[in-house]
């Protein structure tokens, strides 16, 4: 097959994928507390234009769900707090909710998840106790009405931890753990869905700049910060975060059940006792997560889980209240024009490169110049696999022996006096078999990992001369 014909594949390929991949998925929260934003059908081409293939609602609105009819975008609807008492004490309820919201829509309009309330167990009205037993209902529902592919969960919010540092000691508030948490986390293992999980960075630091650097909090290069208990170096505060909710899950025994982001952003101005709320430190940051999402694998304690996060918000909403901040998470204004510049797919990402953009999710080799002046450039949608230098020189080996023992990985260029054995230094020589395994393995999901290893990378790693193979 000519080198132009395998181009020209790759780019239809590239073109047909959005921003779901074997590595994570990126969707958006579509509020609507505003009095100015485009009409539903309008919404829908925006998100078409920029990628954008999954999203979340926090209500059943029948202009929108019209709207995406047909559309291929999926979507996450909203049984409100407000209605939760009355879900749970009565599955009639429920069947009455589920004919009027979810039956004159589905499946033309794919309605992924339900997300039965709303950060529940800090509203006001003392709800908490209605909440499985509403979930429960509102999926007896659906059974009812024969629909089995709609998950039914429940975003929470990162406060529902007593204890998220270090991330290793992760632990629920004991008041949550046997009312709610344990027949949550039970009843979303059985229906086979997930914890949604509302997680924001920006709060951590903007409350705890003494000790948090922004660096760390958006996803730039930074020295990290390391879980004594562990022995993890945490490159990001999302990370970090998100390892302590699995943390809290595994004490309960329910490491099986995975985590969706459901909630994260950075607002793009505040007030000025709101430290951090800037316009280049959320493109950075959404910028930042957006690849890693895209390009890496899970976190270090669920490595082999891709990540699944959604971005807060779609619209600045300018009816919110509460500080300036609350109207400004928006990635669009509601001209549809954006407030800055994010990447949302795959191919968004190859067009980005040179802005200012900066993810740092491990340190990646930087490209070098062969013998004759070239620098390898990646084509779109490439991706490599190499070596995290951070584990520990045992753990490298470790995996190395079995890249090159067990795993198939070709190693022969990295042996003595061949193309690749220099520079010799077991990071360089980890890179490329970890690499080589990734390519046999088509590069699919799990297999750039190596009990944490080894990572993914959308540029091109170059050690000395040594090129790395995209694929065999």
């Amino acid at each position: 097959m000519s080198y132009t014909l395998i181009t020209t594949l790759l780019l239809l390929l590239i073109s047909a994928i959005t921003s779901s991949t074997a590595t994570g998925t990126i969707g958006v929260n579509y509020g609507r507390i505003a009095n100015n934003l485009p009409d539903p059908t309008k919404v829908v081409q925006l998100l078409k234009q920029n990628s954008i293939n999954h999203i979340k609602i926090f209500d059943t609105d029948s202009t929108v769900l019209k709207a995406l009819s047909g559309s291929k975008i999926t979507v996450t609807v909203c049984l409100p707090n407000e209605q939760l008492k009355s879900a749970a004490a009565d599955q009639t309820f429920t069947d009455s909710w589920v004919i009027s919201n979810i039956l004159p829509y589905h499946p033309s309009t794919i309605i992924e998840a339900i997300a039965v309330g709303n950060e529940v167990f800090v509203d006001p009205n003392n709800i908490t106790n209605s909440l499985v037993p509403a979930m429960k209902n509102v999926y007896a529902s659906l059974t009812k009405n024969n629909i089995t592919t709609i998950n039914v969960s429940s975003p929470i919010a990162l406060s529902a931890l007593a204890t998220s540092y270090p991330s290793s000691a992760g632990t629920f508030k004991p008041d949550l753990i046997e009312p709610v948490m344990k027949p949550m986390l039970s009843f979303l293992q059985k229906t086979g869905s997930y914890l949604m999980m509302n997680v924001y960075p920006f709060f951590a630091y903007a409350a705890n700049t003494d000790t948090i650097s922004l660096d760390y909090a958006l996803l730039r290069e930074n020295n990290g910060v390391k879980d004594t208990k562990s022995g993890i170096t945490y490159k990001s505060l999302f990370e970090a975060q998100l390892d302590a909710v699995y943390a809290a899950m595994n004490a309960l025994q329910f490491n099986d059940v995975k985590v969706v982001v459901s909630e994260t952003g950075w607002p793009s101005k505040g007030d000025s006792n709101e430290i951090g709320a800037a316009e280049d430190n959320a493109e950075q940051y959404n910028g930042n997560l957006v690849r890693r999402v895209l390009t890496g694998s899970g976190t270090p304690l669920r490595p082999n889980d891709p990540l699944v996060v959604y971005l807060f918000a779609l619209f600045n909403e300018n009816q919110k209240t509460g500080p300036t901040s609350e109207r400004n998470y928006g990635l669009f204004y509601p001209n549809e024009q954006k407030v800055y510049n994010v990447p949302f797919s795959m191919k968004d990402l190859a067009n980005v490169n040179g802005s200012k953009t900066d993810v740092a999710v491990a340190p990646t080799p930087s490209p070098s110049p062969s013998s004759d002046g070239d620098v390898t450039v990646s084509k779109v949608g490439e991706t490599w696999c190499v070596a995290n230098g951070n584990v520990g020189e045992k753990k490298l080996q470790d995996a190395l022996d079995y890249a090159c023992g067990e795993g198939g990985a070709d190693c022969r260029p990295i042996q003595s006096g061949d193309t690749c054995y220099n520079p010799n230094t077991l990071e360089a020589h980890a890179s490329y078999a970890f690499n080589s395994y990734y390519q046999k393995q088509a590069r699919a999901s799990g297999s750039c990992d190596f009990g944490g290893a080894a990572y993914v990378v959308s540029q091109p790693p170059r050690y000395g001369s040594c090129k790395f193979p995209t694929g065999y």
